[in-house]
């Protein structure tokens, strides 16, 4: 909102005092010639170190398509964060301010980072008619477009990565974790508890030992938890953590002697900001990703030098350009822009996209390798196609590893057991829209 108000002020420093009289409507009118993005991040509190990383790689590509390409089609983008803390009653409010910031796109596409907030605002995304965007978190059963029709858990649902990593860890064991005990550590929150159904399909269909072991918020005690691990002995640890949990699990591990290449964490729980402040303990530990880290990738090199050659960079620290989170940021602008240049292919190009244009955008995204190849964004996020029927668009994880020093990929793209996991939350889609009086059906454009 800072390039809104400055506008503003220019316009009324030229105009003179009749202008600054009407000098009040000017933001709205700022308004309806950029496309407004509401950004209600979290930079501060026990996550605010990983926040700081991925909103600052989002702010940092929106940026960065103002400087380089002018906007899409001419239309300049323009944005406003909000704080949150990570915190639900918060993420509402900020959802009601900066939903009215803009009449024209009430916001474009909310990115809330946080399982706990898109829980609290799916309902009203949908009545307000403005898409929430779950890359990597979220509802899973938001997948069914035809209930969750404002709702995209992007790129990848918790519950097919808790299956990829069952598959990963099985193909490490000749196909088969049959007789093997793993430990589900988890975030004691709506992000922790939306796996288990899928790994408890997994331990049944596998015929594995699942054993539940919750850790409260935020996750900075955690001396029962991995004294009951010793005693359980588990082959692997799938660990769902986030903020400080993550460094104080690895050095947990190392302290009751538990190796951290029998460790396998979600996303969320695979950053440098989880693995540099743990140290040595968190050697050889192994995470699930759907982006690299490192500013080979040419997008974030171009990034670097655009936005941060300019004096224009997010990041207070800017040597985390490149890390996991930050890349992860990014990758989650680009796809939000993408979106902005569907929507404008069909509704008007060179025009400010309104919600249900963006959702229509959204559900008809074809993010292919190609486009990636061509955004310079190969390798920061896998190709994505969505429909009704499917708000996710992809399925894929790789997992990687930590040598000490940086993330180093250590699969292929790995996708779970759709079979196993889609009829599960298509059940409680089902189940969501007979509570809600939904009658399941396609938006028609």
């Amino acid at each position: 909102m800072n390039m809104l108000v400055s506008k503003v002020q220019r316009s009324a420093a030229a105009l003179g005092m009749a202008a600054a009289l009407v000098s009040l409507a000017a933001p709205v009118q700022a308004q309806t010639a950029e496309q407004f993005i509401a950004i209600p991040s979290y930079r501060v509190g026990p996550y605010g170190t990983n926040g700081q990383s991925w909103y600052g790689g989002f702010v940092d590509y929106l940026t960065y398509v103002n400087l380089k390409e002018g906007g899409v089609n001419g239309v300049k983008l323009a944005w406003e964060e909000c704080e949150t803390e990570y915190n639900n009653a918060k993420g509402v409010e900020c959802y009601e301010r900066l939903k009215a910031r803009s009449s024209a796109s009430h916001g474009t596409a909310y990115h809330v980072m946080s399982t706990g907030i898109s829980y609290a605002l799916v309902d009203k995304t949908a009545a307000d008619k403005v898409p929430l965007v779950m890359m990597g978190y979220g509802r899973t059963d938001a997948v069914d477009g035809s209930v969750f029709p404002y709702a995209f858990p992007l790129v990848t649902t918790y519950q097919m990565q808790a299956s990829a990593i069952v598959k990963y860890l099985a193909d490490k064991n000749k196909g088969s974790l049959a007789g093997k005990k793993i430990v589900y550590l988890y975030h004691d929150s709506a992000y922790g508890k939306e796996p288990i159904v899928a790994l408890e399909a997994e331990a049944k269909l596998g015929k594995f030992n699942l054993v539940e072991i919750p850790v409260a918020h935020p996750g900075n005690e955690q001396g029962a938890q991995w004294l009951k691990i010793r005693q359980e002995n588990p082959d692997y640890v799938i660990f769902w953590g986030w903020g400080v949990m993550n460094q104080t699990a690895l050095k947990a591990a190392q302290k009751v002697g538990y190796p951290r290449d029998k460790m396998v964490g979600s996303w969320w729980a695979g950053s440098e900001e989880d693995t540099i402040p743990a140290g040595e303990a968190a050697k050889g530990y192994l995470s699930a990703t759907w982006n690299v880290a490192g500013k080979n990738v040419p997008l974030i090199a171009d990034i670097d030098k655009v936005v941060y050659g300019a004096g224009k960079g997010n990041m207070q620290n800017a040597s985390k350009v490149g890390s996991v989170l930050y890349n992860r940021g990014v990758s989650a602008a680009v796809v939000t822009v993408e979106a902005i240049r569907v929507a404008q292919a069909k509704f008007g190009k060179g025009k400010v996209m309104n919600g249900e244009q963006m959702r229509w955008a959204f559900e008809n995204l074809n993010l292919s390798s190609a486009r990636l190849q061509q955004l310079g964004a190969t390798g920061l996020l896998p190709e994505i196609q969505t429909s009704c029927s499917n708000h996710e668009g992809s399925g894929k994880v790789k997992i990687q590893q930590w040598d000490g020093s940086k993330w180093v990929v250590v699969s292929d793209w790995v996708e779970g057991n759709k079979g196993l996991v889609h009829p599960l939350f298509k059940a409680t889609a089902a189940q969501y829209a007979k509570e809600k009086g939904i009658t399941p059906a396609c938006v028609k454009s």
